[in-house]
């Protein structure tokens, strides 16, 4: 059974049967991991179905990959760890690894290929899909099946935010994804609410994630003893409103705002606001939102800007960038029994009143709404709208010790910073608040910004 074309009709039609279940059911079971392959490649094909053959192909730009590249990659790591890894089955499409290894392939290398064409393309990523869905059938998967289908399935996750960020680099329109909710889109706004900072006791804290949860990547392991000082932090992300006043204040131009690095990156690139800003003939700021001129909204988180000009814009604040254990702690914290959360709100899973996450708006949203995400000291939106910057650089917890994909954490330790929290394109099953992404120190085309913390 070739897949000739975007295999929907497979698609919806297996995770329609994944859904016949109790939904409660572990997410170990064959239903819940072929739900959750099947549904990133719901989206990962959405976000490719109207793009033209030349659009798939892109444009050399800011550390972005051509599409037709991304969505072979997906397909190529979801056959090597789970037809080649588990059954030792031999690569179904020849050369595959010289295209899509993603470690032994570079950026600028990922543009010189002669890639298979769209339709085989699909065909590839659609055959291996099958194969690993029809693997399972209705059977109890090992524990090393359910590690590596969850793994493929939040990498498959990973890269559909990253296709986002293209689009937008690119200029191409905002994707029209099936999950896009207007109610989500347009939340209730308080308007009586004023950013604020909150205090935070400080002490020991356990930083990173526990023994116990169902899933976790090398570098969040695992939970260990850190000691805190009392320290206050922002109730909200920094504001487009609140950056739109240190652009016009000089804050690019100020030499004294930037470290050497910093200031050095800001030369070359001749960056004198956010990457996708723009002055219209009215002297008023807009923001080129997937092609499209809109003006900024003052009470939207900004985003795409790095970490240099994060820590720019701290200095001209007189603030700082809270470290990791502060934004953690800050996070989960409960005041009122010492224990930490798994979410700002608690144990429960995300959701739409809660946090802006899996698409659903479109975009980011106002600071101010989904009280209903705030963390017990009282930081809104710590979960979803946009990555955060910290001051931490990537490096291994105590004890680390590199899980099966070794390419994903180790490399890079050492040479990255880290961002907490996740964003409008983060998937709800990805997400936690131990999560530790983490981007070179330049990289502003992601969907990234930051909140402060008091010198």
């Amino acid at each position: 059974m070739p897949f000739t074309a975007l295999p929907y009709g497979y698609i919806l039609q297996r995770l329609a049967k994944t859904m016949e279940t109790d939904s409660a059911r572990p997410r170990q079971t064959a239903d819940a991991l072929q739900g959750m392959i099947l549904d990133a490649r719901r989206v990962e094909l959405e976000l490719v179905e109207e793009l033209t053959d030349d659009q798939m192909l892109g444009a050399r730009r800011h550390f972005v990959e051509p599409p037709i590249w991304e969505i072979g990659h997906v397909g190529w790591f979801q056959e090597y760890w789970i037809l080649r890894h588990l059954d030792g089955a031999s690569p179904l499409l020849s050369g595959s690894d010289g295209i899509y290894d993603s470690f032994n392939v570079s950026y600028t290398r990922r543009w010189d290929h002669r890639f298979p064409s769209r339709r085989a393309t699909l065909a590839y990523i659609g055959d291996v899909l099958r194969r690993s869905v029809d693997r399972l059938g209705s059977r109890e998967p090992s524990p090393q099946e359910a590690y590596f289908y969850t793994l493929a399935a939040l990498h498959e996750d990973m890269h559909a935010e990253n296709l986002t960020l293209i689009r937008q680099t690119l200029g191409y329109p905002r994707p029209a994804l099936s999950s896009l909710d207007p109610v989500s889109a347009a939340p209730v706004i308080d308007p009586t609410y004023q950013p604020r900072d909150v205090e935070v006791r400080g002490g020991a804290f356990m930083l990173g994630a526990s023994p116990d949860e169902p899933f976790v990547f090398d570098n969040e392991k695992w939970a260990h003893p850190v000691e805190v000082a009392p320290f206050r932090i922002s109730s909200t992300a920094v504001t487009n409103a609140e950056y739109e006043a240190f652009v016009d204040d000089g804050g690019y131009r100020r030499r004294e705002l930037w470290g050497r690095r910093g200031w050095d990156w800001r030369r070359r690139e001749q960056a004198e606001h956010p990457l996708f800003w723009i002055r219209g003939d009215d002297r008023r700021w807009r923001e080129c939102r997937f092609g499209l001129p809109a003006l900024l909204e003052p009470w939207h988180p900004v985003v795409h800007v790095n970490w240099y000009e994060a820590e720019a814009y701290c200095r001209w604040a007189r603030r700082r960038l809270p470290s990791e254990a502060e934004w953690e702690m800050a996070a989960t914290l409960d005041p009122a029994t010492g224990g930490k959360r798994r979410f700002p709100w608690g144990n429960e899973p995300p959701t739409p009143e809660r946090t802006n996450l899996d698409y659903r708006a479109g975009g980011t949203i106002d600071v101010r709404a989904l009280p209903a995400g705030d963390s017990a000291v009282g930081c809104r939106q710590m979960i979803g709208n946009t990555w955060e910057w910290v001051a931490d650089t990537f490096e291994p917890y105590p004890g680390y010790i590199c899980d099966p994909y070794q390419e994903y954490s180790q490399p890079y330790f050492g040479q990255k910073k880290v961002l907490k929290g996740g964003g409008w394109t983060t998937r709800s099953r990805l997400i936690r608040s131990t999560w530790r992404n983490f981007y070179k120190h330049h990289r502003r085309n992601i969907f990234s910004g930051f909140r402060t913390a008091a010198r």
